[in-house]
């Protein structure tokens, strides 16, 4: 199944930064990938990219911690 249609096993965000962690099943056991991205909002459509700036890098550093940090804990459990 592609990875769009799966759903993320944990999610964490910062204001508009928002960092999504996936869970992947492989005859090596469970993986996990990350994707990144920033909130933005033009008229009233809420939308999302992939590009950050100098404001959001401290937040999406901070995130990533996270997120790999989770990730960690997944193989303990």
């Amino acid at each position: 199944m592609a990875q769009a249609t799966n759903k993320p096993v944990h999610e964490i965000r910062y204001g508009f930064v928002k960092v999504l962690v996936w869970e992947n099943e492989t005859t090596n056991g469970t993986r996990h990938n990350v994707t990144v991205s920033r909130l933005y909002k033009t008229d009233d459509e809420w939308k999302e990219t992939s590009s950050f700036g100098r404001e959001d890098l401290l937040l999406l550093a901070k995130a990533l911690d996270q997120a790999h940090t989770w990730i960690y804990q997944q193989k303990e459990a």
